[in-house]
């Protein structure tokens, strides 16, 4: 865990197979009391996009750590009024002893990373949501005992960030993963290939636009809302769009006996998930947010050294 010590976490790919399985280890221990961390440090909240499970979640788990929080909406501060992004890193770098940003763009995420010398963490982007990964990595090892050898597929919005996320987090675990979308919403091609390299053929890697063979066994069954932050005037034209992708009790009798089922919220109820889905017995979707904190923090944790 020492080689995690100052580092940003701008990707799951930032990250070694095996500093990816002791951060999960570690985010276990922590949610039992089997292993407890102070660190009087100071955590800045950069938010560009709405949020609550990500606000809140890393709130706590700094609180828990014995630090403190400083909330830094952009409405508030001078990012608002057009400082450049360039001289509000080197300023935070001096207040603060680590940062996570949610933004739009991934190129502003890395542009603050550069000049910044605290440890800064992916929040969100358009392009990964790597901090709901690990807490989605953690409850389906909860659920499993295991990530090796399950199979994940995803319903919905292929180009969005949690595909994005999902396909290099499931390949570094030695997942199979699934991307289930329709022809012109599927991930692009560079993280599919990167998905790919890190499999190394070892796990399937597969996008398909057809939802029900990509449900067929299926031991996690994954959605996420149809229209991510900033795309809200395409919400209405995308449902009879992404309708086939519905996670619903005809496409879960597709799926394996066992499997559960997982949502990063907000939910669409009746929407990319039905309502006796989601309250269903297979539903995993409450656990799941509840390990949003406790990955986090294990990663605060860890890149505090």
């Amino acid at each position: 865990m020492e080689s995690l010590k100052g580092r940003d976490f701008l990707s799951l790919a930032d990250v070694s197979i095996d500093e990816l399985y002791s951060l999960l280890e570690l985010a276990s221990q922590l949610k039992s009391g089997m292993v407890k961390v102070q660190r009087n440090k100071v955590l800045g909240l950069m938010f560009s996009k709405a949020s609550t499970r990500t606000r809140v979640s890393f709130t706590v788990a700094m609180y828990q750590l014995g630090g403190q929080v400083i909330d830094l909406n952009p409405s508030v501060t001078q990012v608002s009024r057009g400082e450049p992004l360039v001289d509000t890193a080197r300023v935070l770098d001096r207040y603060l002893d680590i940062i996570a940003i949610r933004t739009f763009e991934q190129k502003d995420l890395e542009t603050f990373a550069d000049y910044a010398q605290i440890p800064v963490i992916n929040a969100l982007t358009d392009r990964e949501h790597p901090c709901q990964v690990l807490a989605d990595l953690m409850t389906v090892q909860e659920c499993f005992g295991k990530l090796s050898g399950l199979t994940l597929t995803y319903f919905g919005d292929g180009a969005n960030n949690m595909a994005n996320s999902l396909l290099l987090g499931c390949a570094m675990v030695g997942m199979n993963v699934r991307i289930a979308a329709p022809a012109d919403h599927q991930p692009n091609r560079d993280i599919v290939d990167q998905a790919i390299e890190i499999a190394h053929s070892k796990t399937e890697v597969t996008v398909t636009d057809d939802a029900l063979e990509a449900a067929k066994d299926a031991h996690i069954i994954y959605t996420d809302v149809w229209a991510s932050m900033g795309q809200e005037e395409e919400a209405r034209t995308r449902i009879p769009l992404f309708q086939p992708y519905q996670v619903n009790e005809q496409l879960m009798a597709k799926a394996a006996n066992n499997a559960i089922v997982l949502h990063c919220l907000p939910a669409h109820r009746e929407e990319e998930i039905t309502d006796a889905v989601i309250e269903g017995k297979q539903s995993k979707v409450w656990d799941q947010a509840e390990n949003r904190m406790h990955a986090q923090k294990a990663l605060l944790a860890v890149l505090l050294g």
